[in-house]
């Protein structure tokens, strides 16, 4: 997929004031600090597209970027951080569970993983989440640069054989580098295959 046009359209304090769920929706989320925001940057050739800081849980709001025009790229805020109170965090959990379960045009949710990291409980517990809720998503493993490839491989492979111990089928799994831009094509790549497959079959969300 060639990424022609990428724009910010709005930032949500709640799913319903969301932009009309119309067109096919792709979501991002992750822990605070995953490096989801300069993932999005890179695969949208746009450096300050998402706002990246060094402080984590940032992304407070739901923010929605329209993608050459027909689809909609979407930042959900952290989970997991641990540095805010318990009622702001309890906040984010409603916002982003809220937004996920009901949003009706949301296609896919990529879970970012910093593959620097053995499994944490965070992220398993919300991919748990994600499939008893019957969420379609991916899980997308970020900062592979930060490691050298026999560890980036090992952590990834520790990840999958922690997912099988519940899961038979694993879901799309994808391996990415912000910093040297890898890994972000496959994912162009599904979703533009999804969009066709979805304009191949009259699919509309707006019933």
């Amino acid at each position: 997929m060639v990424i022609k046009t990428a724009t910010f359209v709005k930032s949500s304090g709640k799913w319903q004031d969301c932009p009309e769920p119309t067109i096919p929706e792709y979501a991002f989320i992750g822990r605070s600090n995953v490096g989801k925001s300069s993932l999005i940057n890179a695969m949208m050739n746009h450096k300050d597209l998402a706002k990246t800081s060094g402080t984590p849980g940032k992304t407070q709001l739901i923010n929605h970027f329209l993608v050459n025009e027909n689809w909609y790229l979407t930042d959900l805020p952290g989970y997991g951080y641990a540095k805010v109170s318990k009622s702001i965090r309890k906040d984010f959990e409603k916002l982003i569970t809220n937004y996920i379960l009901n949003r009706k045009n949301l296609v896919n949710l990529f879970v970012l993983v910093d593959s620097r990291h053995k499994p944490q409980v965070i992220d398993l517990e919300f991919i748990q989440w994600c499939g008893e809720s019957g969420v379609p998503f991916s899980i997308v493993f970020t900062k592979v640069d930060k490691l050298k490839p026999n560890i980036a491989i090992k952590n990834v492979e520790d990840y999958k054989a922690e997912l099988h111990k519940t899961w038979e089928d694993l879901p799309e799994l994808y391996v990415t580098s912000a910093e040297k831009k890898t890994g972000g094509d496959e994912i162009l790549s599904f979703i533009q295959k999804t969009n066709e497959f979805l304009a191949n079959n009259n699919v509309s969300f707006d019933e």
